[in-house]
């Protein structure tokens, strides 16, 4: 007998204190805030966040936020009392604070063995029945038969024939062939090429791929998409080490790939430089170029931006002040005429 589907409710943190981070909840409720029994729980010095700031219940398959703070909720940017979360919803508690995505997956399904049938019990066996035994008949002896004499028949003598002996042949001998040694043939071996060689096929399939860079939260249900700064890319983004058509990530061969469409060999995977196209493994790290942006790759399509140090430039640098040389004191001399004569 089956339960109902197991599902898993994602939180991914895009902005505050956790960001970067992924929580999975299993159960029908989610208490978010400060307090220490939230299973979503804030930093304590997070005041604007409310002790029990807001609880997510499951209603069948469906998810429904509820708020209980003071500084309130916000789905999408509008403020709820209430409300049904669809997949990629932005949650922000309080305006401005910390900002999660709602995302679920569908988990394992739980079943119960059904109950297992009792076996009847066995008909009672008969009881054995006394077994007969034969009677023992009377034995007749048999009738004597008289005894025939056999016939005898007269001898016959074999006539001897003369033996003839065999005529000997003489035996041929063998006449000796040169001996031809075999030079072996080497057997042709199949090029095997290395699975960066293979020519991949590219195909629309329908997989997920979630993308999160800064603000921007972006679901895919069907690959390949594009990436790059031109409108007509399927994700455009803003950032100036990227070209117009920069990548292309698509699912084939039992994993997610990513193509170079540049020809320039940036992207890096786990700063490694990679040799276009290349399989994504749940747990690298994308650079799409040195220069970033940059990605973590989890599991189930989910590519989460990550945070890039920003490299000194000599004019960030502030020069120095140079010090200013202080003039020597110029001493007040009077005269010689006045100090004698004064």
């Amino acid at each position: 007998m089956k339960q109902p589907t197991s599902i898993i409710v994602q939180l991914v943190h895009i902005h505050g204190p956790l960001k970067g981070e992924i929580q999975e909840f299993g159960s029908n409720e989610i208490i978010i805030g400060r307090h220490a029994s939230c299973d979503l729980q804030f930093p304590q010095d997070l005041i604007v966040i409310s002790r029990k700031h807001a609880n997510i219940i499951r209603e069948g398959n469906r998810f429904k936020i509820i708020d209980h703070s003071t500084n309130g909720t916000f789905v999408n940017g509008e403020r709820i009392t209430e409300a049904y979360l669809k997949n990629g919803d932005v949650i922000f508690f309080t305006e401005g604070g910390p900002k999660v995505s709602f995302l679920t997956r569908v988990g394992e399904v739980l079943e119960i063995p059904d109950a297992v049938p009792v076996p009847a019990p066995a008909p009672p066996q008969p009881a054995p029945q006394s077994i007969q035994q034969p009677v023992p008949q009377p034995t007749v002896p048999p009738t004597p038969q008289p005894v025939q004499q056999p016939v005898q028949q007269p001898v016959q003598q074999p006539v001897q024939q003369p033996v003839q002996q065999p005529v000997q042949q003489p035996i041929p001998q063998p006449v000796p062939q040169p001996i031809q040694h075999s030079i072996p043939q080497p057997v042709p071996q199949p090029i095997l090429q290395p699975e960066s060689q293979i020519p991949i096929q590219i195909e629309t399939v329908k997989a997920p791929l979630v993308i999160q860079y800064g603000p921007v939260l972006q679901s895919f249900n069907e690959l390949p998409i594009t990436i790059g700064t031109h409108g007509d890319a399927d994700l455009v983004l803003s950032h100036p080490a990227l070209h117009e058509r920069h990548v292309q990530i698509f699912f084939g061969q039992g994993s997610y790939r990513i193509k170079d469409l540049t020809g320039l060999n940036q992207i890096l995977i786990n700063n490694q430089p990679i040799v276009s196209p290349a399989a994504l493994i749940p747990g690298d790290t994308l650079f799409l170029s040195p220069d970033g942006p940059a990605f973590h790759f989890m599991e189930g399509g989910r590519m989460l931006e990550m945070n890039i140090p920003k490299k000194e430039t000599p004019d960030d640098i502030e020069n120095p002040i140079p010090e200013k040389k202080e003039e020597p004191v110029k001493k007040k001399t009077g005269s010689l005429f006045k100090k004698l004569f004064g």
